[in-house]
């Protein structure tokens, strides 16, 4: 589109004994969307007196509804909302008179750039388009990235419906680096939940990071199997640092990190209205996780979901409780083969059927306060739900205090036994303190032959709603 630039003429009222004189900057080519800053600081009087500055707008597109802010200062801004010129007067005044002086900014829009071929050489995408609201880039058809992708703050990427992004390994990686002021966005063409189908990472580069990124509307069709996700991080060794980030407004996940993918770094991100719960991960990944993330906004569930996996390392793992009170769901069986340190305030919630093994080798060392219990309750809160905890372990860290064990005991555990814990094998102990041990569909507390518990366990704690005898101790 061609742009006619009008001149602007200036007016002076001459007082004789001094001479105000109007600046209101030079003539801006700018995008609709765009802030644009006036400048009226060079505008004088000869005598170095004070003056009063005034804007105002001599004319602007007809279907324009835009208002200057600050229109009494030096540097006032606007940001154009339709096409054309927009020519805005500066009036100064003093008792040396008054000046004016024009200014012309014409407004355009750039259009978006198609991607319909997959990035096989080194790219940086940047800020074309001012308006957040617009995109910079539409992708046309699903694409892959062999290469290294930089992707600048503020650039908006839509995607067409059905289509997806994957980052594939041996070269492929993503740099998504933004700011507080300027978000990375994948978003649908259109801005509705399940209108794309994601982003799928198999990339193992420590480079690849998203920081102040939004992923949106993602999840028309599964990533891998029968998952849909905003993102998806393989399970062969793909990683990814993700702080500051939003997943939102996905039918399916909008993390789902699977076993052997690797969170790097986590911190800082929020995740809503996704219509199964936020973020899906492995045990090993859970250590990453920071208190501040928010998991509780409209989502399926809103918990932190852990896969069947194993909390396994050569030094103790330790689990923190969010800020937001979101539990961890853990579906299916999680075993513990290294130091297991579940701190104050946590919560567990156990799938259907679910267990925790603590094996020979690692240890459970569950300590909460009396003003922050840690809870270990089925998904849902009815008796006998989920499996139960059997500790093989003869660590003397082993430990359950000031918690809420309950609602396990839905299938046996072991030796045909149901019960909420169960301390099974040679030389296997737990110590269990101030803790309500409720609930179960047989015992409350298993101990078989050659193990051993506190000899205070039934008067050291609470014990309510069990099918069976409260405690069974083998002899």
């Amino acid at each position: 589109m061609a742009l006619l630039m009008t001149s602007c003429k200036k007016e002076t009222e001459v007082n004789p004994t001094g001479t105000l004189t109007a600046n209101a900057g030079t003539d801006q080519q700018v995008q609709v969307g765009q802030l644009v800053t006036l400048n009226g600081s060079d505008s004088q009087d000869s005598q170095g007196k004070p003056f009063t500055t005034q804007w105002s707008f001599v004319r602007k597109p007809a279907k324009s509804t835009i208002t200057l802010a600050n229109a009494t200062t030096a540097k006032p801004t606007f940001t154009p909302d339709e096409v054309g010129e927009y020519e805005l007067q500066l009036t100064v005044s003093n008792e040396n008179g008054k000046s004016t002086d024009n200014v012309v900014i014409a407004a355009s829009v750039a259009q978006p750039v198609t991607i319909n071929q997959n990035i096989t050489v080194k790219t940086v995408l940047t800020d074309r388009i001012a308006n957040p609201d617009l995109p910079d880039y539409i992708v046309a058809k699903s694409v892959s990235v062999q290469a290294e992708l930089t992707i600048n703050p503020g650039v908006v990427i839509a995607f067409e419906r059905d289509t997806r992004m994957d980052i594939n390994d041996n070269g492929g990686l993503i740099i998504a680096k933004g700011n507080a002021d300027q978000k990375i966005r994948f978003v649908g063409v259109e801005k509705t939940k399940g209108f794309w189908v994601g982003l799928m990472l198999y990339s193992g580069s420590n480079a690849n990071v998203f920081e102040y990124v939004e992923v949106l509307h993602a999840g028309s069709r599964p990533l891998y199997s029968l998952i849909k996700a905003g993102m998806y991080v393989s399970g062969t060794k793909a990683q990814i640092a993700v702080k500051n980030s939003l997943f939102a407004e996905t039918t399916g996940y909008g993390l789902y990190v699977q076993d052997g993918g690797i969170i790097r770094e986590f911190a800082q991100n929020k995740f809503s209205n996704n219509t199964e719960s936020g973020l899906m991960l492995s045990a090993d990944n859970v250590p990453q996780l920071d208190a501040a993330s928010v998991f509780t906004s409209g989502n399926g569930q809103n918990v932190v979901e852990v896969m069947a996996s194993s909390i396994k390392g050569a030094t103790e793992v330790e689990w923190i409780p969010f800020t937001d009170k979101t539990p961890y769901r853990i579906n299916g069986e999680l075993t513990v083969t290294t130091g297991w340190w579940l701190n104050p305030g946590l919560t567990l919630e156990m799938a259907r059927d679910a267990v925790i093994r603590v094996n020979t080798g690692g240890y459970m060392s569950a300590r909460g306060t009396a003003t922050a219990k840690i809870t270990i309750t089925g998904a849902e809160r009815t008796a006998a739900f989920w499996r139960g905890i059997i500790c093989y372990s003869t660590s003397s860290q082993n430990i359950i205090d000031n918690a809420t064990i309950s609602n396990a005991g839905s299938v046996a555990i072991v030796s045909g036994k149901k019960t909420n814990i169960a301390i099974y094998g040679t030389g296997a102990t737990m110590a269990i303190k101030n803790t309500r041990i409720t609930g179960s569909g047989g015992y409350g507390l298993f101990v078989s032959y050659g193990s051993s518990v506190n000899a205070d366990v039934m008067t050291a704690n609470t014990f309510e709603s069990n099918a069976q005898t409260n405690v069974l101790i083998e002899k």
